[in-house]
């Protein structure tokens, strides 16, 4: 059991360990809607090495949508420019909620966006 929680416990060691070039790409802000409250770090891989890619720097509003938490149309409106950011823990990540919550305009938007087609086609399909 110690090596799990070890293991956990190195992994988060590591995505801080990005926080301060996470915080200067993101200019302080949440990467998604651009909110300046409690900013962390969330992990859009947990199956792979963290990496700077992998990393949003996101509110905690936004690590809540990001956990699958329901959201108001007018909330999901303000992260869809991460759509277009060339960071993919960015955009893929909200991309994801976009299509987890169902909302009508989120297609167009990620058809649109700079995601690698080959995630669009996964999301989309």
């Amino acid at each position: 059991m110690a090596r799990g929680f070890d293991a956990h416990r190195e992994r988060l060691d590591r995505i801080q360990s990005f926080g301060k070039s996470l915080a200067k790409r993101a200019t302080f802000r949440c990467e998604w809607c651009e909110g300046k409250d409690d900013l962390r770090p969330w992990d859009s891989r947990p199956d792979r090495e963290p990496e700077e890619d992998t990393l949003a720097l996101l509110c905690s509003r936004c690590r809540e949508l990001a956990a699958g938490k329901s959201a108001d149309e007018r909330e999901l409106r303000s992260i869809r420019n991460a759509l277009w950011s060339p960071v993919p823990a960015v955009a893929e990540g909200a991309a994801r909620v976009l299509v987890l919550h169902r909302v009508l305009w989120a297609r167009e938007a990620i058809e649109e966006s700079l995601i690698d087609e080959a995630v669009k086609e996964e999301l989309l399909s």
